[in-house]
Formats: C-alpha cells, sequence, structure tokens
C-alpha cells in the first residue's frame, strides 16, 4: 500500500520566512510593492509573494522569481540575482524537476560568491542537501547540512541551526537508521525549545517524530506527536501545516486498518486544502482517500476520487505525483476488470519512471503492473515485471551497502571519541590521586617507617588500579576494530560475491539479447537501447569503487603497497591482483572482468613481470604475503 505523506521533506529552507494563508495577504504585499521605488525594498516583497505561491500555484511562483532576476540584473542588484535564483529553485524542486533545481541552486550559490552576499547561501546548501537524501546519497548530504550548521553558528542564527539539526536527523530517518535519527531529532528539539520565536519550527520536529513512530508502527506515540505539531499549527493559524497534519494523522489510522477514522482527517484537510488553495496537499489526500476506498472495495468511489485530481485547477503536477496518479489509476481500473485502461495507465507509469530514474516509483509501478498481469492471467509478463524489479533493487545494491558503512564509520568514529574521552578523565582522575598521594607521602614521611609501607602500599594500589582500567580500554578498543574487520570482511566476501554474479548476469543477458534480435521482429525496437544500457552497465565502475575500498581496508592498503612495488602499475592490473588475493579462480576472474580466460593468463603474466617477480615464484602465493 503506497501512503504519500504531504511534503515529507521539501523546500525546508527560505530565505525569509512567510506564513501567509489568503489573498488579502498577497494583495497587501503588492500594495506595498507598488508603493516603494527602492530596489532593495521591493524585491523583498516580490520574494514573500513568490514564497505564498510555491505549493498552491507553483507557475505563478516561478513567474515572480524570474521577474525578481530580470529586475535585479537591470540593478546588477547581487542581493535581488540571489534570491531570484534561489527562489526558482524551489519551484523546480516543488515541481520535482530535481535537475533543473540544482542548477539554479548552484547558481545562486555562484552568484553569492561573486556578489559577495551571504543570502541564500545556507538554504542553498541545505536544499541541495534534501535532493542528494531523495536521490540516497546520504553521506553526501548529511556532510552538506553540517556545512550549513556550521554557517548557522557562524552567523549567529540558533533558530535555523535547531532546522538544520531537524532536517540532517532526516537522511537518517529515510536510512532507516531510527536511533540516529531520534537522537537528532531531540538535539534539534533541545535548541528550539530555547527559542521563542518561530515556534512552527518546533512543531515541525514533532511532526517527523511522529512519522519516526509510524514507520516503526508505534501508532498511539504517533498521533501524540502529530498532535502536539498540529495543535501550534492551530494556534498559529497555520492553515498549510494544518492541513498536511490532518493528512499525516489519517495515515496512521490507516495503518491501524481504522479507515473509517482515516476518511474523517482526509476530509477535514481536504476541506483546508480547497479553502485555501493548498493543491499540493489536495493531491496527496485524495490519492490518499482513492487508496483507503479501494482497501474497502469501493473501486468505483476510489476510481472517482484518483481521477477529480486532474480536475483541480491552477495546478500544475509534479512528476512524481503523475506518475504515483497514473499506477493508483492503473491498479484501480485492473480491479475494476478494465483490462485496456489498466495497462494503459500503468504502462505510463513504468516508461516515465524508468525514463526519468525515479528508482522508488519504477518499483511500485512495476510491483502493481505485475498484480495486473497476474489478474489477467498473463504469467509471463508478471514474472519479467517481478524480473525487473529485482534487478532494480539489486542497482541500488552498492549504494545501500556504502550507506551501511558510511554510518558504521560514523558510529564508530563517535564510540572512539567518547572512549578516548573517558580514557581521558579516568587519567586525569589518576593523576590528581596520585599528586595527593604524594603529597601525603611528604606530610607523613616523618612518622616513620609504618607510614611509609602505607602510603607505599597505597601508591602501588593505585597503579595496578591505573594498569587494570587501561587494560580494559584497550581491550574495548581492540574488540570494537575485531567488530569491523569482522564486518568489513563479510563485506568484502558478500560484494564479491555481487561482482560475480551480476558480470555473469550481464554476460548471460547480452547471449539472450543477440538471440531476441535473430527472431522476427521480436523487441526490435527496444534492442540498440537495451544493449547501450547494458554496455553502460557494464562499464560501471562504482562496484569496483566499493569492493576497492572494503578490500583495502581489510587487506591493509593492499593497492598502495602494490604501486610501492612497481610505480607504473595500472588500475586494472591492481583490479587483478586484488581478485586472486581473493583467490578466485581464473575463470571467475574473466567472467568478472567480461573477458576470455586466456586475457587473464596473459594479464597474469605481464603483472608478474611488472612486479619483478622469476619464473619460480607463484604469483598467488607472492601477492597472499602482502
Amino acid at each position: 500500500m503506497k501512503l504519500q505523506f504531504s511534503l515529507l521533506f521539501l523546500i525546508i529552507f527560505v530565505c525569509n520566512s512567510v506564513i501567509g494563508q489568503n489573498d488579502k495577504y498577497v494583495d497587501s504585499l503588492f500594495a506595498e510593492y507598488e508603493k516603494e521605488n527602492k530596489i532593495e525594498m521591493q524585491i523583498p516583497l516580490l520574494a514573500k509573494i513568490s514564497e505564498f505561491y510555491m505549493y498552491n500555484n507553483t507557475l505563478e511562483a516561478k513567474k515572480i522569481a524570474e521577474s525578481i532576476i530580470t529586475l535585479s540584473t537591470q540593478d546588477d542588484y547581487g542581493f535581488g540575482i540571489t534570491t531570484g535564483f534561489f527562489l526558482k529553485g524551489n519551484c523546480y524542486a516543488a515541481l520535482q524537476k530535481m535537475d533543473s533545481a540544482i542548477f539554479f541552486y548552484n547558481k545562486t550559490l555562484k552568484t553569492a560568491a561573486r556578489f559577495k552576499t551571504n543570502n541564500c547561501v545556507a538554504s542553498a546548501l541545505a536544499n541541495i542537501s534534501v535532493i542528494e537524501g531523495q536521490n540516497g546519497n546520504y553521506a553526501k548530504a548529511i556532510k552538506l547540512m553540517d556545512s550549513v550548521a556550521i554557517i548557522n553558528i557562524k552567523e549567529k542564527d540558533y533558530l535555523n541551526y535547531g532546522v538544520t539539526l531537524n532536517n540532517r536527523a532526516y537522511h537518517f530517518y529515510e536510512q532507516g537508521d531510527y536511533l540516529n535519527a531520534m537522537k537528532g531529532f531531540q538535539a534539534a528539539l533541545n535548541v528550539l525549545d530555547t527559542i521563542n520565536r518561530d515556534i512552527y519550527r518546533k512543531a515541525d520536529v514533532l511532526r517527523n517524530i511522529g512519522k519516526l513512530n509510524y514507520q516503526e508502527k508505534s501508532y498511539p506515540k504517533s498521533i501524540e506527536y502529530f498532535t502536539k505539531a498540529l495543535n501550534i499549527y492551530n494556534e498559529l493559524d497555520d492553515f498549510l501545516y494544518q492541513s498536511y497534519c490532518l493528512v499525516d494523522i489519517g495515515n496512521v489510522y490507516m495503518g491501524k486498518k481504522d479507515f473509517k477514522k482515516a476518511i474523517e482527517f482526509f476530509n477535514k484537510s481536504i476541506k483546508i486544502s480547497r479553502k485555501y488553495g493548498f493543491n499540493e496537499n489536495l493531491v496527496n489526500a485524495l490519492s490518499n482517500i482513492g487508496v483507503v476506498q479501494r482497501e474497502l472495495k469501493q473501486y468505483k468511489q476510489a476510481l472517482n476520487s484518483l481521477k477529480s485530481i486532474k480536475r483541480i485547477e491552477n495546478y500544475d503536477v509534479s512528476i512524481t505525483n503523475s506518475v504515483i496518479s497514473l499506477y493508483q489509476t492503473g491498479y484501480t481500473y485492473a480491479l475494476l476488470n478494465n483490462k485496456t485502461l489498466a495497462i494503459n495507465n500503468l504502462n505510463k507509469a513504468v516508461k516515465i519512471s524508468d525514463s526519468l530514474n525515479l528508482k522508488k516509483e519504477l518499483i511500485n509501478a512495476l510491483s502493481l503492473r505485475s498484480k495486473t498481469f497476474e489478474k489477467f492471467k498473463n504469467y509471463e509478463k508478471a514474472l519479467n515485471d517481478n524480473l525487473e524489479m529485482i534487478k532494480i533493487k539489486d542497482s541500488l545494491f552498492s549504494l545501500q551497502k556504502n550507506n551501511q558503512i558510511n554510518q558504521l564509520q560514523v558510529i564508530y568514529e563517535t564510540e572512539k571519541k567518547e572512549a578516548e574521552i573517558a580514557l581521558q578523565n579516568e587519567e586525569i582522575k589518576t593523576l590528581n590521586i596520585q599528586a595527593k598521594n604524594d603529597k601525603l607521602t611528604k606530610t607523613l614521611y616523618a612518622s616513620g617507617m609504618f607510614s611509609f609501607l602505607t602510603i607505599a602500599g597505597l601508591i602501588y594500589f593505585g597503579f595496578r588500579q591505573r594498569i587494570k582500567k587501561n587494560e580494559i580500554e584497550r581491550e574495548k578498543q581492540e574488540a570494537i576494530l575485531k567488530q569491523e574487520i569482522e564486518f568489513k570482511k563479510k563485506e568484502l566476501a558478500s560484494q564479491t560475491l555481487h561482482l560475480v554474479q551480476k558480470s555473469t548476469f550481464l554476460q548471460e543477458l547480452k547471449e539472450n539479447l543477440e538471440k531476441i534480435k535473430k527472431s522476427p521482429e521480436l523487441f526490435k525496437i527496444e534492442f540498440r537501447r537495451l544493449v547501450m544500457l547494458l554496455k553502460k552497465e557494464s562499464a560501471e565502475d562504482k562496484d569496483w569503487e566499493v569492493f576497492k575500498s572494503y578490500f583495502s581496508e581489510v587487506h591493509n592498503n593492499f593497492d598502495n603497497k602494490l604501486k610501492n612495488l612497481s610505480q607504473d602499475i595500472t588500475e586494472k592490473e591492481i583490479r587483478l591482483a586484488s581478485f586472486l588475493r581473493m583467490n578466485l579462480s581464473t575463470k571467475e576472474i574473466a567472467s568478472m572482468l567480461n573477458v576470455l580466460p586466456e586475457s587473464v593468463l596473459k594479464s597474469k603474466y605481464r603483472l608478474k613481470k611488472k612486479l619483478n617477480l622469476n619464473k619460480e615464484t607463484d604469483l598467488n602465493a607472492f601477492l597472499n604475503t602482502m
């Protein structure tokens, strides 16, 4: 079941904070703008108007952002140009056109550097971080958010520092690392609790904690936090986030299978969204109502709810929402036994998500299309869709493993520093005790040999205790390092197996495609594109880079040792040496490198010669000693 949480984590950072909820607010801003003659006063007003339209009329918000750029360019006003580029990036992000969004965020950064203005720099970096997180690049996303935090502290902007902590924690949440996510959310609350202004930021954190509890199926806790957030939004008359939070609560009741309650909250959200023109959230609520109605086997009502999305005025549907609408509508048609419309909608969803590399949505679309094919007894196509899903999930393998190892490293470094601090504290305590003992020794020296022996005994005892504590700390460190090495050995073995399986799979698939090519008109149109994709995937070095990082850590900088032995050794030769060090057979290596076994033997001979080994020396045995 695909649930849509409204506006989970996008465009949270803005240059100017604005909470406007009606046309009167915009009219008043336009009236102020007409009165102003100075560009320094006009730009902030236009920025607020653009932000107001961001989620209910994104195209209008984009036009205003472009007006800001044009107006500011005429006067060479750096602050305005930077603001305009940033807002235009926000518009593309709201429309889920992420490549365009990043393009304009980067233009924001370049313009800010050119004009030496600080406005929007932290916000642009934060939103790039958000997009990197959505693409699964969590390590990069967290590093970017760390840069934002440094800027926040440097500028003493503690409000946005709290927001940054919240968003950094959300990256852990998206990875499924709920422990570190909760720690981050708690840290954000600790900062935001000390700030009296913009308390809706605190509500945003509470809402994220609610989502976390929802994922862990802790539904009572989830509703508790969503309700706390909703109360703050109600207090501020923040109708936009009221509508979001009502959808969140509806999703919780949907998870509890309390569909009546779920629809009740979705309808409350729809009422607010229609009144104030919050079309983005209106789409989410209607889509989720459609899913609920489908769960209740009210297929016609579900279809009406999903189709009503297309009738919303002044709403440019984001690409992601468009794909979701297509596959949900398609599957609903399937349940209504309308095979033609079902397959048409699902095919469009698959095609769009595939062409735009929306992998998560492609998996969902293929899943529902597979169920649809199965329903209409087309088992071959159902199986093909399932196999395609497995292939896509497999393509995410390296990235997920890389994220896990980065996450392990962060946790390990944290534990290591905590252990070092604890050890230093123990050292200080021991030195203080020793200093007191030394002083006491001098004072009591004249009291005779008995006192001296007593003090000596105390010092000896303290010394023994210190050694014992140091041994315990050393054993802890060794245990941590041993655990890490064992983990990486397992990862290395897993990654090696993955490389072997992937190479074998690609080779078999290419052979099958050659057979298809010879058959009459079968897949004629798709053949060339598929072969190109396979060649591209075969040339991909990401799997090798992940393998090399694990291998280097387990085998003590193996590649650097090879380079020290031979300065002109190539990357391909290092790769071959690594596989030999793993005791892989010539046939396995040939499969992984996509070459003939004879080529591997020739490469081994050249490698042996480059390492200055004589004929009697066994290459494998030599590499195993390194």
